[in-house]
């Protein structure tokens, strides 16, 4: 019987040095992307795959991530006496998404030590992973895309965009050959993480989106620690190789590296822009400009 994919787990406990002093006291997950932290994002983007559970894993100082998916009496009461009904329904439609779980990542061990927090809460069945600071812009949701090719390879799948040029070797890079039916699928010989210029097997990058069979933990718990004690999820992913198949995925969308600065302000103004309410005004103003 195939199982559907009902859980998205989210790792969230990294620091976010990259965003200093700004995430000093506020989790990176939780800046705002014009006015909605990055994490709900990523929350909505599983939520209309047909996930009915989120998994986040955080660690020491997240606790505002809690705070934003919880119910707020206090402020719900104050917008509801005011009668600013649609900002009171703005602030209930978040805690009322999915059935959220936390789990915490006591130590930064790296992305698949982060993942197997989240053994106990998936169980035996497949299920997403998201990265918050991956932000994909499409019509249809990218983990919605990913988990239809699941239903139809019942293998793990790894979202992929092209990558021109040496840029690859900021990334994981799949070497892989495309799917003779479908060719958004690609059937993955292998990884190389962060490739040296020239030595790249493909032009395919490995992005912030995964749909894993419930066996990577079984990986995850005896890869051997890479450098600083890490437990690297791409590892994992090739000793699953060694079991399974595992495919990588051309998803239809925009991808936006909101875990950069330069990502995030570009990241900032496109969806600025895609926006009714500002999209007229801020293009004008936008026009206006000598920079």
């Amino acid at each position: 019987m195939t199982m559907k994919v009902r859980k998205a787990v989210f790792p969230a406990a990294g620091m976010g040095t990259r965003f200093l002093p700004a995430t000093k006291a506020t989790p990176k997950e939780m800046l705002a992307l014009v006015d909605k932290p990055l994490i709900q994002y990523g929350v909505e983007e599983a939520v209309a795959a047909g996930c009915t559970e989120i998994i986040i894993v955080t660690g020491r100082g997240k606790t505002t991530m809690e705070d934003h998916f919880d119910k707020s009496y206090e402020l719900e009461a104050s917008l509801e006496a005011r009668g600013k009904t649609e900002l009171l329904e703005v602030a209930r439609s978040v805690s009322k998404l999915a059935k959220i779980s936390y789990v915490r990542q006591s130590e930064a061990l790296g992305l698949g030590h982060a993942v197997l927090q989240a053994k106990e809460l998936v169980g035996n069945e497949p299920f997403a992973v998201i990265l918050p600071d991956d932000i994909v812009d499409s019509n249809v949701s990218c983990i919605k895309q990913m988990v239809e090719a699941y239903e139809k390879t019942q293998s793990s799948i790894l979202g992929s965009e092209h990558v021109e040029g040496d840029a690859i070797c900021a990334y994981g890079c799949l070497d892989c050959t495309e799917d003779e039916d479908d060719p958004r699928l690609l059937a993955i010989k292998d990884m190389v993480e962060k490739p040296k210029p020239g030595t790249q097997p493909s032009q395919n990058a490995i992005i912030g989106r995964y749909i894993l069979t419930p066996r990577i933990f079984e990986m995850i718990e005896n890869i051997k620690p890479g450098a600083g004690g890490e437990l690297q999820l791409t590892d994992a992913i090739k000793a699953l190789l060694q079991h399974e198949k595992v495919y990588g995925f051309h998803y239809e969308g925009k991808r936006h590296d909101a875990g950069d600065k330069l990502g995030f302000l570009k990241a900032t103004v496109e969806f600025a822009l895609k926006r009714d309410d500002l999209g007229p005004k801020f293009r004008a103003w936008l026009k206006e400009q000598s920079f």
